[in-house]
C-alpha cells in the first residue's frame, strides 16, 4: 500500500477533524477489523517532541478519524508541522496509512 500525501490546515484555538477513508490498491474498502490507529504531529519529522490526536476507526467502511480539542490546538506551533496516521494490526503489523504537512495558523478570536 502506498503512502497517500494529504496535506492539513489546523487553526490554533479551534476544534479541528479529519476523515480520511483507507482503499486497496483497487480502489475497493480496506477493512480495518482489528486494527487501532495512532497519529501525531510534530513540528518537523525528527522532533522529539509530539502531540497526539484523538482517533477512531470504523472498521467496515476503512475509515479513520482523527480529532484534536481547541485546548490541544492553541498550543500547537504555528506554520509548518507534520503528520503521519499509523494503523497497527493485533498481530502487530504496522503500517503508515496517511502522512502530510500541517499549516498551524493562528486565529485571532480563540
Amino acid at each position: 500500500m502506498s503512502v497517500p500525501v494529504v496535506n492539513l490546515k489546523i487553526e490554533k484555538g479551534t476544534t479541528f477533524e479529519a476523515t480520511f477513508n483507507v482503499t486497496n490498491s483497487d480502489g475497493s474498502v480496506y477493512e480495518l477489523n482489528n486494527y487501532i490507529a495512532t497519529a501525531k504531529v510534530k513540528k518537523w519529522p525528527a522532533a522529539s517532541s509530539s502531540t497526539s490526536f484523538s482517533t477512531t476507526i470504523t472498521a467496515a467502511t476503512g475509515e479513520i478519524k482523527i480529532s484534536m480539542a481547541s485546548s490541544i490546538t492553541s498550543e500547537l506551533n504555528s506554520g509548518r508541522n507534520y503528520y503521519d496516521v499509523i494503523i497497527t494490526k493485533s498481530t502487530g503489523a504496522i503500517t503508515k496509512a496517511f502522512e502530510g504537512s500541517v499549516m498551524v495558523v493562528d486565529t485571532v478570536s480563540a
